[in-house]
């Protein structure tokens, strides 16, 4: 949760979110933009371009939460320079089931 202290000391929020076919994008409230690469996250990566689109902004801005692909992706996180810290086994999960229900996944 964003706390007053976080706002006092300048922690950064996100304000907008863009998804290229390599590239994620994250606008902060301070005017600075994040720019990291789609392959950190292999949810987004085999997502369709409608998916990536559909994004919301959860904690007024310390993350971004895509429904569609059950994907969180915190500010600190990519302030860090992380990638996902999804485990193999639960993309590969995720993945299977995926490919049952969408006949015809873009990658």
């Amino acid at each position: 949760m964003l706390t007053v202290e976080r706002i006092e000391a300048g922690f950064p929020t996100a304000v907008d979110v863009r998804v290229s076919e390599d590239t994620l994008s994250v606008d902060l409230h301070d005017g600075r933009t994040i720019h990291v690469p789609l392959s950190w996250y292999p949810r987004l990566v085999h997502a369709t371009p409608e998916e990536r689109k559909r994004w919301r902004l959860v904690g007024q801005g310390e993350g971004i939460h895509w429904d569609d692909l059950d994907e969180d992706i915190s500010l600190v996180g990519l302030l860090l320079g992380k990638a996902s810290g999804e485990s193999q086994k639960s993309f590969n999960d995720w993945l299977t089931r995926r490919q049952t229900t969408k006949p015809n996944p873009t990658h």
